[in-house]
């Protein structure tokens, strides 16, 4: 779990980068790539809670 926690706020970062090399340099690439880092961060993000709520809902109570 540590692992996904780590790789997302990487993944938040490395948009964040993004969007100031585009403030910095005025080039619409930073831009496009920050979006695109950011969307597929936001699904990874919700796919990973999907299946923790999927386990809470699906493990056998005691």
């Amino acid at each position: 779990m540590l692992v996904f926690r780590l790789a997302i706020l990487l993944l938040l970062l490395a948009a964040i980068v993004c969007f100031g090399l585009y403030l910095l340099r005025n080039d619409r690439r930073w831009l496009r790539l920050g979006v695109a880092i950011t969307k597929w961060t936001l699904v990874a993000a919700l796919g990973f809670f999907a299946v923790l709520i999927a386990e809470m809902i699906f493990s056998p109570r005691q």
